[in-house]
């Protein structure tokens, strides 16, 4: 049979069924950027559920000759035949299927085209919102199953229900434009049309989504919270928490409504853990807390330092030199096979596990010594070992308490030396006579004056009784000294939150650690030991003490500016590289500060062009992306970073020329 053949006359503007494999995209028609697969799939899921709602429109192909083909091509519809298509390829309808057309040979093709895309009126956004509102409670379908009739996925049938449950008078003002879709989708965090209202009404200057969001969560706890973390969001909704879900952001974890549910939980697992350490390891007690107790008012007992087992000491020369020979073979490599950063880790796994038996506690220690169980920033839990209390200090046999003794310090002495004694006692014990309270403080001040006198000449033994002051006080308990120096250390975890679980914080407490172990239990063997230290072993623990009473914490209630500006000094003649130690992110600066303070951040550290790329970002994405930019500039902000320095020619800054000049100048006027 001929491809030409007779065509019976069908009169323009009747409707015809025609096999969807006898229609063709129109070259007329004016739509020439194609569909998008999710505009295509979203007509398949709706022709598929409820038939094709609109005709398309056709007119027949002809060729060279002006004859029929048998062909017709679409002038009106062509997202729909696309659909039609996809249907018939996944063999839900056959190729054959008959399509209702509406047969157009009087009107230009290529303006019909361009009239169907132009002369319409989309729908608002709140009317389809409360149409899936109805087809959920009224129609009874699931998210699942109008996502199936419209072609879209189930998330997003979730989120246009969850803004169809937003108030019909927060709905109204989003209508009339008082409100933009960012808005609405901010209010959308909850269900509670009181709730939202009360949030509307609040609002003053600011309506900000973040500011929004912030109003309606401000008595709930975010899934990130480490209350959360440590508990788990399966555990407190099996104990009938309930979670409000941010459908419209990227972290969906939501935000906790029930407070007291969450602190209980989180409570019982940190005595859980504390039952269990005491089991597993023999500790007489174990407090849990949720931040450290920093005036629990114990001394704190060490380590002490252990030979391996020769077991132990052959595996970890193993473990090391397999390591060594690792990083010998791949240095250079920029990037490891995975077997081999495998290995890697597995190894450091070895390493760090035996070094972990190079210090153990005494038996004695652990039976009458206790630890706290604390709950990290990051949901994980940290422990502190070796506190002994009061009443648990005469349990040691090697150290009984005595009224000589002080039980509160490390070991129960003070004196610089065994059974030293005031000047009154003397004379009291060789006379059995006391000195009057009035001559002893006579007699006393004059000797005060000639050990400030002698001590002002002899700089080493100076030092030595300094160190032996700061060191007696900052690890032994109530321990004090003839020197009246006072090393305070302010607890900086009330100012920053998670501090003491960074890095820094770590190496601090190592170091700290490390010389806890090494001195002597009873603060009346300290002076012996600084004293036979060598120099730089004795200067390390001088500058460690000295630098644990650093404080240059800027708080709004206290005005220091010549601490401060000393901190400035210090960390200039220091050479200070804060980049070290702190990083920004969007946790930690970026989503903390102001759109303008980004910007700014990321045109110093990167370029103005990169500053302008991000200028017109939501805050969220903006801070994110700031990150990604900054990292490995070595960029800080200002107040971490401390004062600007400017090289001068001689190699030196100015900035650290007028330090070390001034910090001479304040060490003369001492």
């Amino acid at each position: 049979m001929s491809a030409k053949h007779a065509e019976p006359v069908v009169e323009s503007g009747v409707q015809i069924f025609v096999p969807l494999s006898k229609l063709k995209k129109s070259p007329k028609n004016a739509r020439k950027m194609p569909h998008g697969e999710a505009a295509i799939e979203a007509l398949a899921g709706s022709i598929a559920a409820k038939g094709m709602l609109q005709n398309l429109v056709v007119e027949p192909e002809v060729d060279a000759d002006s004859e029929a083909t048998g062909f017709y091509l679409v002038t009106v519809g062509e997202g729909r035949r696309l659909a039609q298509l996809l249907l018939a390829k996944r063999k839900q309808i056959k190729k054959s299927e008959p399509i209702r057309c509406v047969l157009d040979t009087a009107n230009d093709p290529k303006e019909i085209s361009l009239d169907e895309n132009v002369t319409r009126t989309n729908m608002h956004p709140a009317d389809q919102f409360e149409v899936f509102k109805y087809l959920a409670e009224e129609k009874g379908y699931g998210a699942e199953e109008i996502a199936a009739r419209f072609g879209v996925t189930a998330h997003v049938v979730r989120q246009r229900l969850r803004l169809g449950s937003v108030s019909p008078r927060l709905m109204q003002v989003y209508r009339d434009g008082d409100l933009t879709l960012d808005q609405l989708m901010a209010f959308a965090i909850t269900e509670d049309h009181a709730r939202q209202e009360d949030a509307f009404e609040r609002l003053i200057h600011n309506r900000e989504p973040y500011a929004i969001r912030r109003l309606l969560t401000e008595t709930n706890v975010p899934a990130r919270d480490r209350r959360a973390r440590f508990v788990g969001l399966e555990v407190y909704e099996a104990a009938g928490g309930i979670i409000l879900r941010d459908l419209f952001s990227e972290d969906q974890g939501g935000y906790l409504e029930d407070t007291v549910l969450l602190d209980r939980l989180t409570k019982e697992g940190l005595e859980r853990a504390a039952a269990e350490l005491c089991k597993r390891e023999g500790w007489k007690w174990a407090e849990a807390h949720l931040d450290y107790p920093h005036s629990h008012g114990l001394r704190r007992l060490y380590p002490s330092p252990v030979d391996l087992s020769p077991q132990d000491a052959a595996a970890y020369e193993a473990a090391q030199a397999a390591y060594d020979a690792l990083t010998t073979q791949f240095e250079g490599v920029e990037e490891l096979p995975d077997d081999i950063d495998e290995r890697f880790g597995e190894l450091e796994a070895e390493i760090e596990r035996i070094d972990a038996k190079r210090e153990a506690y005494d038996p004695d220690v652990v039976s009458r010594c206790g630890a706290f169980v604390i709950l990290n920033h990051d949901g994980t839990l940290r422990i502190e070992r070796g506190f002994v209390r009061r009443e648990d200090e005469h349990l040691h046999p090697a150290s009984p308490v005595t009224d000589a003794d002080d039980a509160d310090g490390r070991s129960g002495t003070d004196d610089l030396d065994e059974g030293a004694r005031s000047v009154g006692q003397d004379d009291e014990a060789a006379t059995g006579k006391p000195l009057s309270d009035l001559l002893v403080r006579d007699l006393t001040a004059h000797r005060t004056l000639g050990l400030r006198l002698a001590l002002g000449e002899q700089p080493d033994v100076a030092l030595i009784a300094v160190i032996h002051a700061m060191v007696a006080q900052t690890f032994y308990y109530q321990a004090t000294s003839c020197l009246d120096i006072r090393p305070t250390s302010a607890a900086l975890a009330a100012h920053a939150e998670g501090i003491e679980d960074t890095a820094a914080a770590n190496a601090l407490a190592d170091r700290h650690d490390r010389w806890a172990v090494q001195l002597p239990e009873s603060p009346s063997g300290l002076w012996s030991f600084v004293v036979e230290l060598d120099h730089d072993s004795r200067m390390a623990l001088f500058a460690h003490c000295a630098a644990l009473t650093v404080f240059a914490v800027r708080v709004p209630w206290d005005r220091k500016p010549r601490a401060l500006a000393t901190a400035d000094t210090l960390a200039t003649v220091l050479a200070l590289n804060m980049s070290q130690y702190w990083t920004p992110t969007a946790r930690s600066y970026f989503g903390r500060v102001a759109k303008d303070h980004i910007i700014a951040a990321v045109s110093e550290a990167v370029g103005p062009e990169a500053a302008d790329r991000i200028a017109a970002m939501k805050k969220a994405p903006m801070a994110e992306t700031a990150e990604q930019l900054v990292a490995g500039t070595g960029w800080l902000p200002r107040i971490i970073a401390g004062p600007a320095i400017v090289h001068s020619a001689d190699g030196a800054s100015d900035d650290e020329e007028w330090a070390v000049d001034n910090a001479e100048g304040m060490i003369a006027a001492e």
